[in-house]
């Protein structure tokens, strides 16, 4: 049923729009929440809804859609490695405060056919838009190579995607794309920010909010030591105590 709730408002809030000048979106996701599990193996997401125009159905103006989903952004320290006297070495670092965690984007043209790079960047729309945020004084060159290999790393681990023509319009109105969530992301809120684009401009943009929460007995271990970490620790301490005295009185009795 809530697979056509965009359709059933456009059709009933469309008279009530008339007298707006710019579109609205009506945003849905296939899963609000996804639970990870032991032997997660990925998530299928399915982003849809509607592009109400004022003018009604009868509008000229055809629209692009652009979704961008991220992850929880979290602070990294990239390492470059060096070959000197003849051994691999760390030969400089950058750190990042905030990077996604997981960045994908999907598009119904490619990006660079439906805005210019400024605007591209202002709103993300791509990977090579990604707005990270090195910390300490870094030389403008150096901190792109870093961000560059940040990207392509990522990339090889499916965490920064990005997908041309990954979004489908139907009759001007409803969209729909597909972002794939793999095994190994983390924990925590997403957004899925959509945008209504036309003329190269954003008329539009309205934001789901995901959860990737952990459930099972890793779901409570990771409650214990984020909401009762003095007890937790206090746990981990109690069992190793325990483990070295069992290991102890094993090797004892051999």
């Amino acid at each position: 049923m809530n697979r056509f709730m965009p359709a059933l408002f456009a059709v009933v809030a469309a008279p009530f729009l008339m007298g707006q000048r710019e579109p609205v979106l009506v945003p849905e996701v296939s899963q609000s929440r996804i639970e990870v599990r032991q032997g997660f193996t990925g998530a299928d997401l399915l982003l849809y809804g509607a592009v109400i125009d004022p003018a009604g159905a009868g509008s000229s103006t055809e629209y692009d859609i652009v979704v961008v989903v991220k992850g929880p952004a979290e602070p990294i320290r990239l390492r470059e490695k060096d070959r000197i006297a003849g051994i691999w070495m760390n030969s400089g670092s950058s750190d990042f405060r905030s990077a996604p965690s997981f960045f994908a984007v999907a598009s119904s043209a490619p990006v660079d056919e439906i805005v210019d790079p400024l605007t591209a960047a202002i709103y993300e729309l791509g990977t090579e838009f990604i707005q990270l945020s090195p910390t300490g004084q870094i030389d403008p060159e150096v901190q792109d190579r870093f961000a560059r290999g940040l990207v392509e790393m990522r990339e090889r681990a499916g965490l920064y995607k990005q997908t041309d023509e990954g979004v489908r319009i139907s009759e001007k109105v409803l969209y729909q794309a597909r972002i794939e969530l793999p095994s190994n992301v983390i924990t925590g809120e997403y957004t899925a920010e959509t945008f209504a684009i036309a003329n190269g401009r954003v008329l539009a943009s309205a934001t789901a909010d995901i959860d990737v929460v952990k459930v099972g007995l890793e779901g409570q271990v990771v409650y214990a030591a984020q909401r009762l970490s003095l007890l937790y620790g206090l746990g981990a301490i109690a069992l190793s105590l325990s483990m070295g005295w069992l290991a102890g009185r094993l090797f004892a009795k051999s």
